[in-house]
């Protein structure tokens, strides 16, 4: 069992503002920290390979330089057939990805990993979205990218804005999950490391 955390600082190893206004519904007091973490997939890395191994880099890189904090870290990786799609950056990449997804299944893969150095407490777990595409025209697919932007999400899809009009289906567990931080996950993990939920 971890040592009682209670005045253990909590930290979210992420500067995603998406991931930031997730952690806020749990209503806990934490800093944000960035990670810096070389986030370049390695040589025949799977998606979900990449993703665990981020989430927990992220969490590790932070938890060295606050060793009594619990620390969150997470990633995301749409997974297009095994294949991983990153975050776009630009408008031409977005275009690109949302072309190749157009009428295909894809899965986000979005792991968690919570790191405590001072009790040695190291977990990292996998929330999975399966994301039906519709067959969307390009001219929808222009529109939603002018207006929404999405270019610091992975695959472009941003679901909790427009881009819900190009989706068919959503099947998961958790619908916080394709946002990029699933809190039933991340309240499990908190709970392992000692971190009091107001249960």
């Amino acid at each position: 069992m971890p040592d009682s955390t209670n005045a253990r600082a909590l930290i979210l190893g992420s500067t995603s503002p998406y991931r930031r206004e997730l952690l806020e519904r749990l209503r806990l007091p934490f800093e944000v920290q960035r990670p810096e973490v070389d986030e370049t997939p390695l040589d025949n890395e799977t998606p979900v390979a990449l993703a665990q191994r981020l989430a927990m880099a992220k969490a590790q890189a932070v938890a060295q330089r606050f060793p009594q904090a619990i620390v969150i870290g997470s990633d995301q990786v749409a997974d297009l057939h095994g294949q991983p799609l990153g975050k776009p950056g630009n408008h031409p990449k977005a275009v690109a990805q949302l072309q190749r997804m157009r009428g295909q299944t894809v899965v986000f893969q979005t792991a968690v990993a919570v790191v405590c150095q001072a009790t040695g407490f190291a977990q990292c777990e996998l929330s999975q979205v399966k994301v039906v595409f519709r067959d969307f025209s390009d001219e929808s697919l222009q529109h939603y990218l002018h207006t929404e932007q999405p270019y610091d999400c992975a695959g472009s899809a941003k679901s909790e804005g427009l881009g819900i009009v190009l989706l068919e289906r959503i099947d998961n567990q958790d619908p916080t999950a394709l946002v990029g931080l699933p809190l039933l996950l991340t309240c499990r993990l908190l709970r392992a490391a000692g971190m009091p939920l107001y249960d």
